[in-house]
């Protein structure tokens, strides 16, 4: 790299730093009351309104110093603006549904669920601008109220926001036919590190009068122009939402939002989006197949996309096993794993016709049955299975608590089977009931391992089985995040999975955006030595963790029960 780039990966390591999670809830959040000057928004330092933005979806907890809302952009450019000048880290949140700990953290938590505007719907230019809180399902209601859909659907997208969906490059099950987030963000208006805002659009000129902007522009002419863009990339991995987005901002067509889009607040906060729409399908249907071997089941799922799938979901035996506890669910008991493939149509005909093309191809794979379901009660009942586990899992045993801590790996397709065989072998190894499931289609895995977290050594196990599946991913040339994010859990991590000089071309794009090291410091990549950081950290679930105050624990409670993670946390609890 040049001099200048050096220059700023070293004062990204000098810059101000807080620790990846809290051990404890006594800290100085006071000092920073009541917050800076001229902000119209709510600002928090109270104990329950901290507690409250604790914790997320995903398995850790630290209670953040301060909680802020944005009354608007110009409102958060004053948030930044004075975080950047008393040195404390700012973490974007949106509904808090991410799995890796993104939007959790020691500094001042940025609620911004509450930009939720949606404009009307360009049918013309097919796009909608939206804030950064609105909801995807809201999005995806105003769109096809038109005849267009927003086709990027996250399991999470009856309750995650967009802004977070663009923060992680998140994908989902039909990432198959539609890709993941990235090529669907049109624009991104931010405010970055000095408090400058403005919108950065792939049809318009870069705005080179803001600071980071033009920083960000010269890293990557110089990454472009001294960088081996193969580092900065998977051969064969079709899902990534691991590190920056350098390969595709560097690509033919590539543009600055490539690399803002999956970048987690660390390099700007958005605070709303321009999105690209889609026509909505004719109509769907979905076929099952089961098969007797997980070698035919993988090799039909990665080349259902050739055979017109437009979502490919993989339930493997471990998932079965566990979906046969709550009642019988027709799948023979022979079946090693079961396929549910989506196919799209024009027409009602038109899709019946496709959904026969893919049963038969499903049985050319060598499916030992097959069942097509052409009409949405029918395919209801068929995705009912897809969701089965979970609540049973819940019921398991009362000790039992759900640990995603290996649950978004993605390998080359002809790497699949090694993969979930790789998995089962060290749930087995660890003593640990798990199931998996995910996005076969895309060669993507999730892992939903249940802890008993009082039986001795758990701690143990925990980190055993993390590290295991990293080596596994790593040895099979994959990816330990397809579309949840590194966030605070896998920043740790990216030395067991990218090369030096990705690593060292992610610290001079952060350092480039944020020499300060304000926006989002420790999620996405770690300042200093990686090895010094506990990617496990302070576990909600873990028994000596320091307990929330009661009428947060219960109110944070209902919300994971209901899946209800974009109600507004401030409303939860009344202050203190």
């Amino acid at each position: 790299m040049m001099d200048n780039d050096e220059q700023r990966g070293d004062e990204l390591h000098k810059a101000p730093a807080t620790a990846p999670y809290s051990k404890t809830m006594t800290d100085s959040s006071a000092l920073l009351s009541p917050g800076p000057e001229g902000f119209r928004g709510p600002f928090r330092t109270d104990l329950p309104a901290r507690a409250l933005y604790a914790e997320g979806a995903g398995i850790a907890r630290c209670v953040p110093m301060a909680v802020a809302v944005p009354a608007d952009a110009d409102d958060a450019a004053t948030l930044v603006r004075w975080a950047r000048a008393i040195g404390v880290g700012l973490m974007a949140r949106g509904s808090g549904s991410g799995m890796a700990a993104g939007a959790i953290g020691p500094g001042i938590v940025v609620d911004l669920s509450r930009f939720t505007s949606i404009e009307e719907v360009d049918v013309d230019a097919r796009s909608v601008r939206v804030g950064a809180g609105a909801l995807r399902a809201d999005v995806d209601a105003k769109a096809r109220a038109t005849g267009l859909r927003f086709p990027v659907d996250p399991s999470s997208g009856a309750f995650c926001t967009v802004g977070g969906m663009a923060a992680t490059n998140a994908a989902g099950a039909r990432t198959l036919r539609f890709g993941a987030m990235r090529p669907w963000v049109r624009g991104l208006h931010c405010v970055f590190d000095d408090g400058s805002q403005g919108w950065v659009h792939r049809d318009r000129p870069l705005p080179m009068n803001i600071p980071a902007v033009a920083r960000l522009a010269q890293t990557l002419e110089q990454l472009s122009a001294h960088g081996d863009p193969t580092v900065f990339r998977r051969p064969g991995v079709r899902k990534e939402s691991s590190g920056y987005g350098v390969a595709a901002a560097l690509d033919p067509g590539g543009h600055l939002v490539d690399l803002l889009v999956g970048s987690e607040g660390t390099l700007a906060l958005f605070t709303e989006l321009e999105l690209a729409l889609t026509p909505v399908a004719g109509a769907t249907a979905t076929v099952m197949a089961t098969f007797a071997t997980l070698e035919e089941a993988t090799g039909c799922a990665v080349e259902a996309r050739q055979a017109g799938a437009s979502a490919c979901e993989l339930l493997d035996r471990t998932f079965l096993d566990v979906a046969e506890r709550g009642g019988p669910t027709g799948v023979p008991a022979d079946a090693e794993a079961v396929l549910l493939t989506e196919v799209e149509g024009g027409s009602r005909d038109e899709c019946a016709h496709n959904a026969l093309i893919m049963n038969a191809f499903c049985r050319s794979h060598g499916a030992i049955s097959v069942v097509n379901a052409g009409d949405k009660e029918s395919e209801r009942e068929l995705w009912a299975l897809r969701h089965a586990a979970s609540p049973i899992l819940s019921q398991l045993a009362p000790r039992l608590r759900s640990m995603q801590f290996i649950e978004d790996g993605c390998v080359p397709p002809e790497q699949f089977p090694a993969y979930v065989r790789g998995v089962r072998e060290a749930l087995r190894r660890f003593d640990t009931v798990g199931v998996i499931f995910g996005h076969a289609g895309d060669a993507h895995a999730h892992v939903n391992p249940l802890v008993d977290t009082m039986a001795a050594g758990w701690r143990d196990r925990v980190h055993g089985l993390l590290d295991t599946v990293c080596e596994l991913t790593a040895s099979l040339g994959g990816t330990l995040a397809g579309e949840h994010g590194d966030g605070r859990l896998r920043a740790p991590l990216l030395p067991r999975v990218w090369s030096p000089e990705a690593r060292a071309a992610f610290a001079n794009v952060k350092a480039a955006a944020d020499p300060a090291g304000v926006l989002n410091p420790g999620c996405k990549i770690t300042l200093g030595d990686p090895g010094d950081t506990d990617p496990i950290g302070v576990l909600r679930h873990d028994p000596e963790a320091p307990p929330l105050p009661s009428a947060v624990r219960a109110a944070l409670d209902e919300v994971e029960r209901s899946r209800r993670w974009h109600q507004f946390r401030l409303d939860l609890v009344p202050p203190a």
